[in-house]
């Protein structure tokens, strides 16, 4: 690769290569106060490369490549090349991560504690962990929560946050003082602006937490909360988890103990005023 980036996200070592310049700057501007990787060794290898020559000069390309891929990925323009290589980064720890039981969360963490928020597409899990870290939480992920098999605790994975479409202005009105890379316009999933993490989540990525809560949030409805039963959550969660097969025994035993020892919710929500509110209501009653 003519250029490359190394960086480490939580307990995750990435080396980003790419045939061209701009994507690499811009992870090195967003990513700047983020270590090196352990040793600097990484985990995973990210590559962003044109598939042909010409490609790197005449509409320009973006093909997502790493150490696993998948297929029939389809090439980006390059003024999405950020959102290529954080797709590339999450594409590696979907399909190659085995230290984690990996679940497609967000997270953040209060007084030791961890509340995992996972759910569908435009759920709002992003924007909610987003918010919450602009009062007083600490943000430990937006794409990935990283639960340890032997331990069951929570490790941090602060990546950029990826806003989408409404949730943007949401976020950029309540914390205007954030630091978010341009936006990116026309992706499959509309218009993206990320988000980077303060300093506080940057500079505690590596101390874990232990779930407290689990919560699946579903933003447009009217306000209501219900409990989830163990029996719900485990099913909802294998769904949820990208590697959960692949750690076979130890993804089970993982996830068992997870929905058996930590509570679960629903809510349901209309706007982000609402399910903040119930959120510090069903905090208080497991912290």
């Amino acid at each position: 690769m003519r250029h490359a980036a190394q960086l480490r996200i939580g307990p995750v070592g990435f080396r980003i290569g790419s045939d061209w310049r701009g994507p690499i700057a811009q992870l090195e501007t967003l990513y700047a106060d983020y270590p090196q990787p352990h040793d600097g060794i990484p985990d995973f290898t990210v590559r962003l490369f044109a598939a042909r020559p010409w490609r790197r000069f005449l509409r320009p390309s973006v093909e997502i490549g790493g150490d696993y891929l998948l297929a029939d990925a389809a090439p980006l323009p390059l003024a999405q090349g950020l959102l290529a290589a954080e797709m590339g980064m999450n594409l590696q720890m979907a399909l190659g991560q085995r230290r984690y039981l990996l679940l497609h969360a967000s997270a953040v963490e209060r007084d030791g504690k961890a509340l995992l928020m996972t759910g569908l597409s435009g759920a709002g899990k992003s924007t909610l962990a987003a918010l919450l870290s602009a009062r007083g939480w600490r943000l430990m992920g937006d794409e990935f929560a990283l639960i340890d098999p032997a331990t069951g605790l929570a490790h941090a994975f602060p990546r950029l946050v990826s806003l989408k479409n409404e949730s943007v202005a949401v976020v950029e009105a309540a914390i205007p003082r954030a630091h978010f890379a341009d936006a990116i316009e026309g992706t499959p999933k509309g218009r993206i602006r990320h988000l980077v993490p303060d300093a506080a989540a940057i500079a505690a990525m590596d101390t874990p937490a232990a779930p407290a809560l689990i919560l699946f949030p579903s933003f447009g409805f009217a306000p209501a909360t219900r409990p989830v039963p163990p029996s719900e959550a485990f099913a909802r969660l294998t769904q949820a988890s990208t590697n959960y097969v692949a750690l076979a025994e130890r993804g089970f035993d993982a996830l068992t103990r997870l929905v058996r020892d930590v509570p679960a919710a629903a809510i349901d929500y209309p706007d982000t005023d609402a399910a903040i509110a119930r959120v510090e209501a069903l905090w208080e009653a497991v912290a």
